[in-house]
C-alpha cells in the first residue's frame, strides 16, 4: 500500500476539512495514511511573527475566513470561527502525539477539529480534551498525565522540527514516500495521486 504522511496543526483551519475528509480519500485510493501533528508557532516565530498570518494580513484573513466557510459548505461540515484565533492547540498536539498513529490519534484529532471548529470549544482547556477522550473511549487521566511527560514534550518538538526539516511551512502539508510536498487541502487529491504514482 502507498503512503501519505498527514501533516496538520489543531489551530490550522484548512486542516479542520482536510482532517474530516482525508481518511475517506485515502482508502478509496489506496493510500496508507499517517497522522503527523506539529505546531507552527515555533515556525512562525522564526520569522517574528507572533500570530498567525492570517492576523498579520487583514484581508488575506478575510478571504480565508469567507473560503472555509465556503469549503465547509460544499462538504456538509458545520463550521463556526473559533474566538480566540487562532486557538492554543500546544496541549491537543501533546494528547494526539502521546496516541498510537492509526486509529487511535485520528479519532481524537477529529473530535478536536469538531469540538474548535464545529462547536466553538477552548480546545486548550484540559476539561474540553478530557471529554473528548473519554468520548473516543480512550483513558482521559493517562493520556492528560502523559501528555505533560518529558518524552512526550520532546516528541512533538522532535516532530516540529522534522516537519521543518522537510520543508514544511504550513498546515495541511501532504507528504508523499519520496518526499513530495503539497500544501493545502485544496492538494489532497494530487498529493493522494502522486503517492500512487510511485508504485
Amino acid at each position: 500500500m502507498y503512503r501519505l504522511e498527514f501533516w496538520y496543526e489543531f489551530a490550522s483551519t484548512y486542516s479542520y476539512p482536510a482532517a474530516m475528509r482525508v481518511e475517506r480519500e485515502a482508502l478509496a485510493a489506496g493510500v496508507e495514511l499517517r497522522w503527523r501533528p506539529f505546531l507552527l508557532g515555533p515556525l512562525f516565530a522564526e520569522l517574528g511573527w507572533t500570530t498567525s498570518p492570517f492576523n498579520i494580513q487583514p484581508d488575506k484573513g478575510a478571504y480565508m475566513w469567507r473560503d472555509v466557510a465556503r469549503t465547509c459548505r460544499r462538504l456538509d461540515l458545520p463550521f463556526v470561527r473559533p474566538d480566540p484565533f487562532p486557538q492554543n492547540g500546544l496541549l491537543a498536539a501533546r494528547i494526539a502525539n502521546a496516541l498510537p498513529d492509526g486509529a487511535p490519534r485520528a479519532r481524537f484529532s477529529r473530535a478536536v477539529y469538531r469540538a474548535e471548529f464545529a462547536d466553538g470549544a477552548q480546545i486548550a482547556d484540559p476539561a474540553v480534551l478530557a471529554d473528548l477522550l473519554a468520548g473516543e473511549g480512550e483513558d482521559a487521566p493517562t493520556l492528560l498525565a502523559a501528555a505533560s511527560a518529558s518524552e512526550t514534550k520532546q516528541a512533538l518538538r522532535a516532530a516540529t522540527e522534522q516537519a521543518k526539516a522537510h520543508g514544511i511551512f504550513g498546515a495541511p502539508t501532504w507528504r508523499c514516500a519520496d518526499g513530495e510536498i503539497f500544501w493545502g487541502n485544496d492538494r489532497l487529491e494530487e498529493a493522494l495521486a502522486w503517492a500512487v504514482a510511485l508504485g
